[in-house]
């Protein structure tokens, strides 16, 4: 059976990001060239007089004896790239977006928007799957310049700033054999990922990275900086596991890593025409599962690359994989009649670092397409529901789109439900499908098959779904991933810390005499 565990297109082979959703299909607004307009760069140390902004009328000139950052206006050169995000979809105008390197800054840009009444919104990757990393008219509080990390091997432990990807913390553990459990693609920031739920290559043996989350540093919509933990602020601690940005903006968060050095990671690959007997045996294998393997299985067209294999070029597959966190030799035993089984036209399993198993699949998932993301949990993976899964991916219309079907539990599930924000622990599988495409004229053919895939779904869903992979589907939606009791907690809590909503940018949990 050939193996391919060089070929530089599959040092990524699978997994599951964050693009757009259901509401995300504005018109495409014009982009107004301001470039030549002016060379000037508004940044800490810029001279002269006070500066204003424009739409709204916004005085930003006494931050710049204090204020370490960057602030870009739309006369800036560097405005147009500043405001972009991964879904090429959203094309908002922020009247100012303001790139904080402190906690001590952030406070400043939400004292600053608090007092001239503006709408704000939270910047760390720009992933988030609606766009609410930026707003029109408003501030963007942009935390891609914080990337201090700590790492602290003895007691595994790491503080890292909110502009890191998962990939910049994990390659700051690798040396140290230490690994944390957040993210399925190295690009994703940990901050919209922890807050929201943060799954993982790890989530089955050591959980969400929010069950790894020890402490947070916050700036509070007052401007206050606090720390929420298990000692202190432990109302709010429990509200931003899985309740999201609604409660202040987090700076740093210290997450307790685990020992992982080198894994067996990688993925098998099958023709989709035999993808429904596949899948069945893969559903079979991740019954009795070790917690120590965290796998999904997608469907996706193989890359039109020289340096694949001839008869997968552009091919549709089935890929089915993941990371294996014990022994290499351990996992080996485990996943071999897994392996074995069809055979696989294709396995590109192989020993690697953790942290270039987190890069398996970040090609799958380019930035500057277009896309629409469906979403639910699954109480099984039926047979019947295989079916329409196969069926379903043998009329995709674009050869960028990738669905996924996730399989969760372990450790994840063992966490009790009350202990955090986070809601349905429980569900086995995820499902998952992320439409892309390049041309914006094929948006109505790709939204329209995504969404008669997922109504054909719907008798095997489950009434809930994960947070970070749905769009504002509003107070139905928030239950539908929180529960009606959380909900109601989760408004509790925000009317204690953000009674004026101030952060609304995001999965908007309104406070309670708001939402009552």
């Amino acid at each position: 059976m050939p193996k391919f565990a060089g070929t530089q297109i599959l040092r990524h082979a699978f997994s599951t990001p964050y693009v757009f959703s259901d509401h995300s299909i504005p018109a495409p607004g014009a982009r107004d060239d301001r470039a030549a307009a002016s060379e000037r760069r508004t940044n800490a140390q810029t001279d002269g007089e006070p500066a204003m902004i424009a739409a709204p009328n916004i005085d930003i000139g006494h931050l710049k004896n204090d204020f370490r950052g960057q602030l870009l206006t739309p006369s800036d050169p560097d405005y147009d790239a500043a405001r972009k995000v991964f879904n090429v979809v959203i094309d908002r105008r922020p009247a100012l977006i303001a790139r904080c390197r402190s906690p001590e800054d952030v406070t400043q840009i939400v004292n600053l928007a608090r007092q001239h009444g503006v709408v704000v919104s939270v910047r760390g990757t720009g992933h988030n799957v609606a766009g609410y990393a930026v707003c029109d008219d408003g501030i963007v509080i942009d935390l891609s310049l914080m990337k201090d990390i700590q790492v602290d091997p003895a007691a595994r432990t790491v503080r890292a700033g909110a502009g890191l990807t998962w990939g910049e913390v994990n390659d700051a553990l690798q040396p140290h054999d230490l690994a944390a459990t957040g993210g399925f693609v190295s690009i994703t920031g940990i901050g919209g990922l922890t807050l929201g739920g943060g799954l993982g290559w790890l989530v089955r043996e050591h959980g969400l990275a929010l069950d790894n989350l020890l402490s947070a540093q916050i700036v509070l919509a007052d401007g206050r900086i606090v720390t929420a933990s298990s000692s202190q602020n432990e109302d709010l601690f429990w509200a931003i596991r899985g309740g999201g940005g609604n409660f202040g903006v987090v700076t740093s968060f210290e997450f307790r890593v685990h020992p992982t050095g080198t894994v067996l990671a990688g993925v098998v690959l099958h023709p989709a025409k035999t993808a429904g007997d596949a899948l069945r045996h893969w559903r079979d294998f991740e019954a009795t599962s070790p917690d120590k393997l965290t796998q999904g299985a997608l469907l996706f067209h193989f890359p039109d690359d020289p340096s694949g294999p001839p008869e997968l070029r552009a091919k549709p597959v089935l890929g089915m994989g993941g990371v294996y966190s014990g022994s290499v030799k351990e996992g080996e035993k485990v996943l071999g009649n897994f392996r074995s089984y069809g055979p696989p036209v294709a396995d590109f399993f192989q020993p690697m670092p953790y942290n270039q198993a987190q890069r398996m699949a970040d090609f799958l998932w380019p930035p500057g397409l277009h896309g629409y993301w469906k979403s639910s949990y699954m109480e099984k993976l039926s047979d019947a529901a295989i079916d329409v899964v196969t069926a379903h991916f043998s009329r995709v219309p674009s050869q960028h789109t990738v669905v996924v079907l996730e399989h969760n539990g372990g450790a994840m599930s063992r966490v009790p439900e009350s202990a955090t924000a986070f809601g349905h622990r429980s569900w086995p599988f995820n499902f998952l499908v992320t439409s892309a495409w390049s041309d914006p004229s094929e948006a109505e053919r790709n939204i329209t098959w995504t969404r008669e895939f997922f109504d054909a779904m719907r008798p095997f869903l489950a009434n809930s779904s994960y947070i970070n992979y749905i769009g504002d589907e509003g107070i139905d939606g928030l239950r539908g991933s929180y529960g009606a009791e959380k909900v109601r907690r989760l408004a509790a809590i925000k009317a204690k810390y953000d009674p004026t909503n101030f952060f609304r940018m995001n999965q908007n949990i309104a406070p309670a005499s708001a939402a009552a």
